[in-house]
């Protein structure tokens, strides 16, 4: 295994993190953004207030996506796990 093939890998396994965790992030987000908007604007202060809709949002969002998101890390896997015999060399 030389830096060439190291880099590659390492350039997949950070495109696919982006990939995977991406969506997941931006819908918290701009749930965050949201929720501190209507605080801001009826000056309401309590502190459940800025965690429970990003959680659920987030839940909501991983159970929507959690078939693609396998499927993409088990690609990733399947990938990564034929390409052995490239690596030894």
């Amino acid at each position: 295994m030389n830096v060439d093939v190291l880099k590659d890998i390492s350039a997949e396994v950070f495109k696919t993190l982006l990939l995977v965790s991406g969506p997941v992030l931006l819908v918290s987000l701009v749930t965050g953004l949201v929720v501190s908007l209507f605080q801001a604007v009826t000056q309401i202060q309590e502190f459940t207030l800025t965690f429970v809709p990003k959680i659920i949002a987030v839940f909501v969002c991983l159970f929507i996506l959690l078939p693609w998101i396998a499927k993409v890390l088990i690609t990733f896997t399947i990938n990564l796990f034929q390409n052995i015999p490239v690596y030894v060399r």
